[in-house]
């Protein structure tokens, strides 16, 4: 019996000493990583052995240089949040240290910490063709991939993995790829940070010697492979998970079908408005958004995203769309909204106007969340390079698009070459980066 006591007994009390000597270790860092920012321009998301103290956090971690941030969440994973309206001008040192909630301390570590996204580009190259060209912070251009005839669409994704893209080929036909990139932009302070080195170039066959392709992503790292030819059973939707595989979806769409930004959904155009709808593995549901809308910009908070009306009259409007509310109009006027953007949760949203046919003008708006006009600027010299769009990046409060400059601004009888340009939101003034391009994103730090 006493044999059978001690055979039961000491694997219990195995497990106790071994919970005990676990207990009195002190708590230690799993994995620190960038987290996607809905209101500040930067944050990163900790995962500890066990449950920190955020205000031991909070008084023992230092941020060089000091930004305005805080610690968010609770028991063993938080978030440290740099405060919105402020501009990330290079790279951060974090010292990491603290006390877990039984006041053990956490070993100290610093951190290395470039959270600003990088530019990619469609850019020409000579002899013809095009090829994509990624713009390091200190102002030089390299290739990541061979020259091809057109690349029609870049989407960077939204994890910072990579990029997917179109191609066409000289029969018109398109064609969708993959382009990993390995990045560094946090690192212990011991490992430099390095610039994004390319991986592997993946032909997508969802997308394969089609008529046309779009493409979408969501900042999980997902892609959609949206294609088609001259009929409609043509078409064809292939979801690229970011883990790999790919599933292809079965639904209808009279238009670009949209990745929600924090995955989870799509919204689909359709005869009757814009319907959204789940993914797998969510129950099936779909909520119709009816009228004449199409949707331009998405905003880093979760549930948001700007819409742009069409009303009979051949007026339209802009509308912010916002959980659980119906879509609140910012603005409405005659002219064309050819792109807009949007802040945080639509504090800030940008648009530009074009009105005129002879002689296009080109205007930047810049509005709050209530549609009041902050500020706006003419741009005479400049106009829209069709599909540029207009990008935010809030850890630099800028704007990327490319513009082409008004033929009557240059003395060469040849079109001038559309340029890339970024826009600071304090003075809405395009600055071009020295390089023409056909199209231009922000490819997030990985």
């Amino acid at each position: 019996m006493s044999r059978l006591l001690l055979a039961l007994g000491l694997p219990l009390l195995l497990a106790l000493v071994q919970q005990q000597w676990l207990s009195s270790r002190p708590p230690h860092l799993e994995k620190l990583r960038g987290a996607a920012a809905s209101a500040g321009p930067a944050s990163l998301e900790a995962r500890f052995s066990r449950p920190m103290s955020v205000a031991a956090l909070e008084q023992a971690s230092r941020l060089e240089p000091p930004l305005p941030h805080r610690w968010l969440g609770r028991g063993d994973t938080v978030m440290l949040a740099l405060a919105a309206g402020q501009r990330v001008n290079g790279p951060l040192r974090l010292h990491l240290a603290g006390r877990d909630h039984r006041g053990l301390v956490l070993p100290p570590s610093t951190w290395r910490w470039d959270p600003r996204p990088r530019v990619v580009a469609v850019v020409p190259v000579p002899g013809g063709g095009e090829q994509l060209r990624l713009r390091e912070h200190d102002g030089r251009w390299r290739a990541l991939t061979p020259a091809l005839s057109q690349i029609p669409q870049v989407e960077a994704l939204g994890d910072g993995s990579g990029v997917a893209f179109t191609s066409v080929d000289a029969q018109g036909r398109q064609q969708a790829w993959r382009l990993d990139l390995r990045q560094n932009n946090l690192a212990p302070l011991t490992t430099p940070l390095a610039p994004p080195r390319p991986g592997r170039l993946q032909r997508l066959a969802g997308g394969a010697n089609v008529l046309f392709a779009h493409l979408s992503v969501d900042r999980r790292g997902s892609l959609l492979v949206q294609s088609g030819g001259l009929s409609a059973s043509d078409g064809k939707l292939v979801l690229w998970p970011p883990r790999g595989g790919q599933e292809v979806l079965s639904l209808k769409a009279s238009g670009p079908v949209r990745l929600l930004p924090e995955g989870g959904g799509l919204v689909v155009p359709e005869r009757e408005g814009l319907s959204l709808q789940s993914l797998p593995p969510r129950p099936p549901r779909r909520d119709l958004l009816p009228g004449s809308r199409d949707l331009v910009a998405f905003c880093p908070r979760a549930g948001r995203a700007l819409l742009v009306r069409h009303w009979p009259d051949y007026r339209r409007s802009l509308e912010l769309v916002e959980p659980g509310r119906s879509p609140r109009q910012l603005w409405i006027g005659p002219q064309a909204v050819v792109a807009a953007a949007c802040g945080g949760a639509g504090e800030r949203v940008w648009m530009l106007l074009v009105e005129g046919l002879a002689q296009p003008t080109l205007t930047l708006v810049d509005l709050d969340r209530r549609g009041s006009l902050r500020s706006s600027r003419t741009l005479q010299d400049w106009e829209l390079e069709p599909g540029a769009g207009l990008h935010h990046d809030p850890t630099g409060d800028r704007l990327l698009t490319v513009l082409r400059p008004h033929a009557s601004t240059t003395a060469n009888a040849a079109p001038p070459p559309p340029q890339v340009v970024l826009i600071d939101t304090t003075d809405l003034m395009p600055r071009p980066l020295g390089r023409s391009g056909r199209q231009a994103v922000w490819l997030p730090p990985g």
